[in-house]
């Protein structure tokens, strides 16, 4: 019987502990909450940043990057095959029209010139003689063409002499037919001599032809490789600056292949570069806003290249104020691209207080009030971000990230 009461009265004990533990636990909890509720209802001026609501223009943008080239680079490539000799210009050096940026060892491409030089000549006295056997053979035949003409003469008179010989009963008919056989053979050799001259000319003029044609095409290599003898002397075409020159001494140049760069230092353009996401929207003539530091650059996309290379998508931007003194040659930049625009707006600087969504909470400053306000949210770009109602020109905004108090519609500033 003891040990009944005893057990009733433990249990009772225990069960009176679990709710008075309880209890605290909620109590604790709620004190927990309730000054949570406190503390996030008070933020300090210290700790958030604001920005005044204005009339402007805001701007829709894709990010991109970019780099700065001068805008007219001339790259200086050999003409020929062969080796640097000496370099007279350095990275840096200013150059003026005509002057000297290194000299190549031609030695071989010289070589070539003289012996294409001699072939030509050999050319030259080839297509001579065959003119030369051309006339000859046209004044042996011309001669052989008279003596067979001389000789028909004397045939029909002949012919003649025999008719009239046969008429006076001197004669025979057998007389006047191989006189009359003999003029017509003659007659024919004659017109076969003709036609050898006529072939012959003409066979020989063609070959002439074809070596004058021949000629003309060495002529034209031999006037190709003087000018590129004349190239090979590497020199500045246009006033600017040497980027870049090509300093292996002895080493051996293809044609085509790089010796130099000079830029005009007094012009710049930008080469972006953007995700191919965005291809479809990328265009000739779109606005473009470049960032250097705290200065804002405009200007337009120029040319987009049609290639892709590693999901990138290169374009040129041709700058309204190409010789702005912010700008030097390889200078990376922040480019934004300018899809959309919307001008007269109420626009306020952008921060992590706006998050994406058309639709979002802000808080408005009233005094040590800051009040939450639910508006539309327009353009966007680093700088600015439109609001489209909900507050009016001269509201303060507050633009720090505010995720922290978004169960709170009203907090107390303190100083």
């Amino acid at each position: 019987m003891d040990t009944v009461i005893e057990q009733e009265v433990t249990a009772r004990k225990k069960k009176k502990a679990i709710v008075i533990i309880s209890i605290t636990v909620l109590a604790l909890v709620a004190g927990i909450w309730l000054l949570r509720t406190t503390l996030r209802s008070t933020i300090s001026k210290s700790e958030i940043n604001t920005a005044v609501v204005e009339k402007g223009s805001v701007e829709n943008t894709l990010n991109a990057t970019g780099e700065v080239l001068p805008e007219f680079e001339e790259i200086l490539t050999s003409p020929i095959n062969a080796s640097i000799k000496k370099v007279l210009m350095d990275a840096g050096n200013k150059v003026k029209a005509g002057q000297s940026i290194l000299t190549l060892d031609k030695s071989a491409s010289q070589t070539e010139f003289e012996k294409l030089n001699f072939q030509l000549q050999s050319k030259r006295n080839e297509i001579s003689k065959l003119k030369l056997d051309l006339n000859k053979s046209f004044y042996d035949i011309r001669s052989n063409n008279d003596i067979k003409q001389l000789r028909i003469s004397n045939l029909a008179d002949a012919v003649e002499n025999a008719k009239r010989l046969f008429k006076a009963g001197g004669g025979t008919r057998e007389g006047i037919e191989q006189a009359e056989l003999n003029l017509k053979v003659a007659q024919l050799e004659k017109k076969q001599l003709e036609n050898e001259i006529k072939s012959k000319q003409q066979t020989m003029q063609i070959e002439i032809k074809e070596a004058e044609i021949a000629l003309a095409i060495q002529e034209s290599e031999l006037h190709e490789l003087q000018r590129k003898l004349n190239l090979a002397n590497i020199i500045a075409t246009r006033t600017g600056v040497v980027t870049w020159v090509n300093k292996n001494i002895g080493a051996t140049i293809a044609p085509g292949e790089s010796l130099a760069r000079i830029a005009d230092l007094s012009s710049f353009k930008v080469n972006g570069n953007i995700s191919d996401n965005y291809m479809d929207q990328l265009r000739n003539g779109m606005p473009v806003v470049i960032r250097i530091n705290e200065t804002q650059l405009k200007g337009h996309v120029a040319n987009v290249y049609p290639s892709v290379q590693n999901g990138i998508v290169s374009f040129d931007v041709q700058l309204d104020e190409r010789n702005s003194k912010q700008l030097r040659p390889n200078m990376k930049v922040d480019v934004f691209l300018v899809t959309d625009m919307h001008t007269n707006t109420m626009r306020v600087a952008n921060g992590p207080a706006f998050k994406g969504p058309e639709v979002q909470d802000i808080f408005v400053i009233n005094g040590n009030k800051a009040i939450k306000r639910r508006v539309h949210i327009g353009l966007s770009n680093f700088d600015f971000v439109e609001i489209k109602d909900g507050v009016k020109p001269g509201d303060v905004v507050i633009t720090s990230d505010m995720s922290s108090f978004k169960n709170s519609s009203e907090l107390t500033i303190n100083n």
